[in-house]
């Protein structure tokens, strides 16, 4: 399977990176603040994908290469089968587009991405422009 599918499983919602007087890299990074961490999909169980050992999150193994779940650290972003850097966040109405070079053992490929923070501390990722629901994912730390 492509990074694509992978990259199109799991994914974030992003603070809007304010540019103004900013270069890029470092909006990204200021857009990405509040996203450290791992994430799952909501009503799952962090324990069945994060190991609890340590000071950062790591996936369990054997990794569940499947598992609705992604991890930020700085300006990456990990999925139990790819790694991305993120290469930008711009608003979209009330969304983020997230533009994020990926690759795993097979490919790589350019991933964009819409997500929202919801008012609860969730993050909701969307399909597409008209996707009016989204997905929402649970910070596990």
């Amino acid at each position: 399977m492509g990074v694509a599918r992978f990259a199109g499983a799991a994914w974030l919602g992003l603070g809007i990176a304010s540019s103004a007087g900013m270069p890029a890299a470092r909006a990204v990074e200021a857009g990405l603040s509040g996203y450290q961490g791992a994430w799952l999909l909501e009503g799952r169980d962090c324990a069945e994908v994060y190991s609890s050992g340590g000071k950062v999150a790591a996936f369990k193994k054997p990794v569940d290469i499947f598992a609705p779940a992604f991890m930020v650290s700085g300006k990456r972003l990990r999925t139990p089968m790819a790694s991305c850097q993120i290469k930008s966040v711009t608003p979209a109405k009330d969304r983020q587009v997230l533009l994020l070079d990926c690759a795993n053992s097979v490919a790589g490929n350019e991933v964009r991405v819409l997500m929202a923070p919801s008012p609860n501390g969730a993050l909701r990722r969307y399909y597409s422009d008209q996707d009016p629901t989204g997905v929402a994912y649970q910070r596990c730390s």
